[in-house]
């Protein structure tokens, strides 16, 4: 099994994403992870703690690139152990059902500040910076929370769902803090165990706002369980099911979206049934599944994937999924390389709109041009690679 690394930005604010092998019969492919960085979010000063009370912020279209020039500062991983007694907040147990509604905002919010932005306006003379700047910097992509930082990431979610929230879009912002992250691979850490990793996530959620929000839960959280012990692994399930209530409670206009691997990894079935105990299956937590995050796998792939996965989760009426369509433009190479490879290209461009039967959006959460560990350091963006991706290879 293979994993994803992801880099920390300067703030903190991170991408990362991972792949694994396929579980279906017949021989195994290896599909490996890479590694994104997310948008810088300006510094903020660190706050008290917020009150138990969470609240949601609205999904984004924008994509934000931290500038990775540190390695992730998360604590190194460890076996998450069992929440606190009463830890967490009390939550209401009664909520009128709702019906979903794909997002109905103008578009994705993309952030102001990125690594790819800062090369385009550092480097106005590049022979590359045109192209770079029309097919990936001026697309909306996600913005990534990486490390484990419980004093100020109220602040920093805030800082980038209000910004969604000025200009009428919708941002995608995606926590990253699960406690034994990537079994302690490239992209090991987060929080140092399950009740902090709850207390962490309060307080994400109390910077969520009221608008639209897309929010991408802890990539490979499910789909990369398999290392974890039985007991490790229900606990993450519950901390995950928690984690959406959490989400959705604070902004009951936040999507939330439940990591379902890609199509060359397990089989619908297998993580079908992982995602029901981690609670994508309920109205409460849950708006669907992600596929494809960071990975490489063609849309028209990916798009019955989801519906397989759905059709084997059942659960609340309406449920639909979020593809990673960022760097898919020519599939997956042939030989399973995971790291930078060659030949690829760029996928669909960020959209709320998809034509797709329970498809809600094809989203850019791995942000193109950011390296994967072999063209650069993890994380950084590497300006040759991004212009070979928005060129088609």
């Amino acid at each position: 099994m293979v994993l994803a690394a992801s880099a920390v930005a300067l703030l903190g604010t991170v991408a990362g994403t991972l792949d694994a092998l396929r579980e279906r019969g017949g021989p195994a492919h290896e599909a490996r992870p890479r590694i994104t960085s997310s948008p810088i979010v300006p510094p903020l000063p660190v706050e008290p703690p917020p009150s138990p009370s969470p609240r949601r912020s609205a999904p984004p279209d924008e994509s934000a690139t931290p500038d990775p020039t540190t390695t992730p500062s998360a604590p190194a991983s460890r076996t998450p152990r069992p929440p606190a007694t009463g830890s967490a907040p009390a939550r209401p147990t009664t909520r009128a059902p709702v019906t979903r509604k794909a997002p109905a905002s103008g578009g994705l919010y993309r952030h102001p500040e990125s690594q790819v932005l800062d090369w385009v306006r550092d480097n106005p003379g590049d022979p590359r910076a045109a192209t770079i700047r029309s097919r990936i910097a001026e697309r909306p992509a996600a913005v990534w929370f990486a490390d484990y930082t419980p004093t100020n990431i109220t602040a920093r979610v805030r800082a980038v769902t209000s910004g969604g929230s000025d200009s009428g879009r919708v941002p995608v912002v995606v926590p990253y803090t699960v406690p034994d992250r990537d079994c302690g691979g490239a992209s090991q850490g987060g929080a140092p165990d399950t009740a902090a990793y709850d207390d962490w996530i309060d307080r994400f959620a109390a910077g969520l706002g009221d608008d639209e929000v897309i929010v991408v839960l802890e990539p490979d959280a499910v789909a990369l369980a398999d290392c974890l012990s039985e007991d490790a692994r229900e606990r993450r399930y519950r901390s995950l099911a928690r984690a959406g209530r959490v989400l959705k409670e604070a902004n009951p206009r936040a999507r939330v979206y439940f990591d379902a691997g890609h199509s060359g990894w397990h089989a619908p079935e297998t993580i079908a049934a992982r995602l029901r105990e981690a609670g994508a299956g309920s109205a409460d937590s849950s708006d669907g599944i992600f596929t494809n995050v960071s990975n490489f796998h063609r849309t028209a792939d990916e798009n019955a994937f989801a519906r397989a996965v759905l059709d084997a989760l059942g659960g609340a009426p309406g449920l639909g999924a979020v593809v990673d369509t960022s760097r898919n433009g020519n599939g997956a190479p042939t030989d399973g390389a995971w790291c930078d490879p060659a030949g690829r290209a760029l996928g669909r461009p960020p959209t709320l709109t998809t034509g797709e039967s329970r498809v809600d959006a094809y989203l850019w959460v791995k942000l193109p041009g950011e390296s994967d560990g072999c063209r650069g350091r993890p994380g950084t963006f590497t300006p040759a690679y991004a212009y070979e991706l928005a060129t088609g290879g």
